[in-house]
């Protein structure tokens, strides 16, 4: 299902199958590992939904989740269970997500071709 390449930067870390809607890279999916070690959240899905919020109409969810929801598109990428469900995966199609810091924070930073505007602040899109 995923043939990993060890790629350092933004550039995703593997490449899933043509129908994934999202990649991560090598970045986020460290990040994510991160935090599924710290919380003993093995076996859980990164869940990633949009979702009606902020003023341009539509945000990212995140999530670590036990079980996926019925429907959901669930795939693998460097050993990270991803799911999202049939409505956001098509608001994400060909989405890259990086983890990136700075002196003003962190966090992740989605390169969604999708979205055709943002807000002021970044946080929510339209299509």
């Amino acid at each position: 299902m995923d043939t990993s390449t060890a790629v350092a930067g933004s550039t995703p870390v593997s490449q899933p199958a043509a129908n994934v809607p999202v990649q991560l890279t090598a970045a986020a999916l460290a990040q994510v590992k991160t935090v599924i070690q710290a919380q003993g959240f093995q076996d859980y899905f990164f869940s990633i939904r949009v979702v009606p919020s902020g003023c341009s109409g539509l945000g990212y969810d995140l999530n670590l989740v036990k079980e996926s929801k019925a429907g959901d598109q669930i795939w693998e990428q460097d050993g990270v269970k991803i799911a999202t469900d049939a409505l956001s995966a098509q608001y994400l199609s060909g989405t890259h997500i990086d983890y990136v810091t700075s002196i003003t924070g962190a966090g992740f930073k989605f390169e969604n071709p999708n979205a055709k505007s943002s807000c002021g602040c970044g946080t929510s899109f339209t299509t």
